[in-house]
């Protein structure tokens, strides 16, 4: 396994151990052990899975107030994302600053997004999977959003014209947004 930092120190891309022969490849996408020897004691506790039949569909940018807040460890499973991260936690140096990668079934690789970011992805193909550890129980009641293309943030998108829930039309801006605060 190798863990790396980003931007954010918080916020870390983790490729796992593939072994590959003519059958295909075996990897261990996930070790409580292991991880936590990189300094990532999440204790995660609810898995979700996703699928986006369009290309160019944006789940996001999305996150859960505290005390419900949740960290995220999320891969691709099939297709390909822009998997984007921003930092909404007000306190920061880096409040409103994104990060994005892309993650997929070749590249395997993996996006630990802590507490305090908010989340999102655009599909890169059609029919993507992506699967997602969270170390919180979903909250209706603490669930937010801030606005896909806010352009106080300025993600580079690779779409303008993005598939969006009725829920991710309406999310607001970064400014008008409740943040993260402990």
């Amino acid at each position: 396994m190798n863990v790396i930092n980003t931007i954010f120190e918080e916020v870390k891309v983790i490729t796992p151990r593939v072994f590959e022969d003519e059958r295909g490849f075996f990897m261990e996408t996930y070790n409580y052990i292991n991880i936590k020897s990189y300094g990532i004691e999440n204790t995660f506790v609810q898995d979700n899975h996703s699928l986006s039949v369009e290309k160019g569909t944006i789940r996001g940018l999305h996150y859960q107030l505290h005390p419900m807040s949740q960290a995220k460890l999320v891969r691709v499973i099939r297709g390909a994302v822009f998997d984007v991260v921003v930092d909404i936690r007000i306190e920061s140096p880096y409040f409103g600053k994104w990060f994005g990668i892309e993650l997929d079934e070749n590249n395997k690789k993996q996006l630990l997004v802590p507490k305090g970011f908010a989340h999102g992805f655009c599909t890169l193909e059609p029919n993507t999977e992506v699967v997602y550890k969270v170390d919180e129980y979903y909250s209706p009641e603490a669930d937010r959003g801030i606005m896909w293309n806010d352009p106080e943030i300025g993600i580079a998108w690779p779409t303008t014209d993005p598939v969006l829930s009725e829920k991710d039309k309406s999310h607001p801006a970064l400014s008008s947004a409740e943040v993260f605060q402990v």
